[in-house]
């Protein structure tokens, strides 16, 4: 992708990245890790979106790239219906969620930018 020379120069990817080390706090509190089907998914739906990213980022068209990027979108709001789930269960203190989910937000609204942008640009022409 031109502009990019590393994955981990994209802003999406380094927002979904500061949720996945949210969720990573979050499992580390004894009762989120005693609910291993509750902690599972959250982990799993939190490594997802940067994995995604890094994965579509080498990928050769736009098209594609979007693709694993929209998978992230999802998996990011997955994540914040895990930290809504975690305030419900009592594993994450009220007033903790808004940095949650700013954070998701965050991350979502990079996202929407980089889904636009591949959308809207040419690929790159290919080198012969």
């Amino acid at each position: 992708m031109a502009g990019f020379r590393d994955f981990r120069e994209i802003v999406a990817w380094q927002l979904s990245r500061d949720v996945r080390l949210l969720a990573y706090q979050l499992v580390k509190q004894p009762d989120v890790a005693r609910d291993f089907k509750f902690r599972d998914q959250l982990l799993d739906a939190s490594r997802s979106a940067p994995r995604n990213i890094a994965e579509g980022f080498a990928r050769y068209q736009h098209k594609e790239f979007a693709q694993f990027v929209r998978i992230a979108k999802g998996s990011v709001a997955e994540v914040l219906d895990h930290f809504i789930d975690a305030v419900d269960n009592g594993y994450l203190p009220p007033a903790d969620f808004p940095r949650h989910e700013h954070a998701c937000k965050k991350a979502l609204a990079a996202i929407n930018g980089l889904i636009r942008y591949l959308e809207t640009t040419p690929d790159a022409p290919k080198k012969s």
